[in-house]
């Protein structure tokens, strides 16, 4: 065969791969990483962007790194190059995509802590399960039903122990209120008990290795909080044993009146998964809920005109109910008119962030506008660089209720606002957290004033926390009821 039969042979292949090269190679034109900075070997820049600052800012790093290259932009953080985004509809895309496009990737030392079934860090149908069995616990009805009382009954039991003129510390005493209903809640936990005392000092010493560096070594905060993980999980694993003697080891005779009882009856989870999930719910549920409450009692003592109206709403809601002859704890109906209070908890969440961002990984290559995600990179939305981003709010530093009322431009565009994430991992208790803080602001505003014993303000550590935990001094309310 002459060279010039061969080449006829070859041309069309030869063709084929030239056309299809150079479609690819245009695809890689047109495809770019966001710009960024990739920062030290494996280190990258995660010392920097957890570096502490206020709560109401977005911090420095993201500040700066904004201003250098974009909403959207590359580093390195926790060991792995990263998609960091302040964009208000690539956030949405990303949780959207869930499952999809992306899936939940905390760093293994959080999985360490938390434990492998922890609705935190599983995914897939796993995950779906969890969630399920936590949104059927704290359904709507059972809100109205039972969750509603429970949480007046732990509010009041907190706040009757206040004394007039006296100092306390506000984190702490929403803390303990938090805790106290959700052990009560989980696994019918009395407060003030022993048993309850003793699990809850062993809780703070494992939520200060939860948000510590992960160096598992003698003396260090994350070996403590492995220590008082697995003294916890003993006592979860005992209620759990009562249980199911109680019901001669079936444990469909089990009773339902905590969440405990309702997941061994109503669920085909091993004794290992209860552990988890009840773990990681009484994490969920007493942390981000203690630290809420905190924030709106910081944000109000500097706000007198939201005090004012939170507390006329709160008094037309009790004068109603003694025209109509109800003298009995709050209902659904009194709920639903809570609607400046909706406002104040909005805007709390917004200005404070209690949840500043969340860990997903790519599981394809995407393309979102101009940039291009390599499939396995982690991509972090960060929803405080969105909440106050002053193109969406109006004076975003500011604490504002107001711009949550109906017909105003920021209830408009609340699409933007994720204060529990979003997609099919928005936070299973995401109403039952508004519900325990406007019934403790009822109560709180009805019946003290309150104002700065010493100077401090919510910080990032990388959760939010007072480091001194906000003291306030207390003044009762005379005669407000009458």
């Amino acid at each position: 065969m002459s060279g010039f039969e061969l080449l006829l042979l070859l041309s069309p292949p030869v063709i084929v791969f030239f056309f299809i090269w150079s479609l690819n190679r245009r695809k890689k034109i047109s495809f770019k990483l966001p710009p960024g900075n990739m920062g030290w070997p494996f280190l990258g820049e995660t010392i920097a962007y957890l570096k502490p600052h206020s709560a109401m800012s977005m911090g420095g790093f993201m500040k700066e790194h904004m201003s250098r290259y974009g909403k959207i932009y590359r580093s390195n953080l926790f060991g792995e190059p990263t998609i960091i985004s302040a964009d208000a509809g690539f956030n949405r895309f990303i949780l959207q995509n869930e499952g999809r496009l992306f899936e939940c990737s905390y760093p293994r030392s959080i999985g360490g802590i938390l434990g492998k079934w922890s609705m935190l860090v599983l995914v897939g149908d796993m995950h779906r399960n969890m969630r399920t069995i936590s949104l059927n616990f704290m359904s709507n009805a059972r809100l109205r039903t039972h969750l509603l009382a429970e949480v007046e009954r732990h509010t009041l039991l907190v706040l009757s122990s206040w004394k007039d003129n006296s100092l306390v510390s506000a984190q702490e005493e929403a803390k303990k209120f938090t805790f106290n209903f959700m052990a009560k809640h989980i696994m019918s936990m009395d407060p003030g008990r022993p048993e309850t005392e003793n699990l809850k000092k062993e809780y703070i010493t494992f939520m200060k290795g939860v948000v510590s560096p992960p160096l598992n070594l003698p003396g260090t905060a994350y070996r403590k909080a492995l220590q008082s993980r697995s003294t916890i999980l003993k006592v979860i694993e005992r209620k759990l044993e009562e249980r199911l003697q109680n019901s001669n080891g079936d444990r469909r005779n089990v009773e339902e009146d905590d969440l405990l009882g309702w997941v061994l009856k109503q669920s085909d989870l091993s004794n290992e998964q209860i552990l988890d999930l009840i773990l990681s719910l009484l994490f969920a549920g007493h942390e981000t809920s203690s630290v809420a409450i905190a924030l709106a009692i910081y944000f109000l003592e500097g706000c007198p005109e939201a005090v004012q109206q939170l507390r006329e709403e709160h008094l037309r809601i009790v004068q109603t109910k003694k025209e109509t002859g109800d003298q009995t704890a709050l209902t659904w109906d009194d709920y639903k008119q809570m609607e400046f209070t909706q406002c104040v908890i909005n805007e709390t969440l917004r200005l404070g962030n209690v949840v500043r961002f969340v860990h997903r990984k790519a599981i394809k290559d995407i393309r979102f506008g101009d940039f291009e995600i390599p499939s396995g990179w982690k991509v972090l939305p960060v929803f405080t660089s969105v909440h106050l981003d002053p193109s969406i709010y109006e004076e975003p530093q500011q604490f504002n209720p107001w711009r949550w009322q109906k017909g105003s431009s920021t209830a408009a565009t609340s699409t933007s606002f994720m204060p529990f994430g979003g997609g099919s991992r928005l936070c299973a208790g995401s109403e039952l957290a508004k519900l325990e803080m406007a019934v403790f602001l009822h109560h709180l505003t009805l019946n003290y004033r309150w104002e700065s014993a010493e100077a401090d303000e919510p910080l990032v550590f990388p959760f939010v926390d007072f480091p001194k935990g906000l003291p306030i001094k207390l003044l009762l309310q005379t005669n407000i009821h009458k």
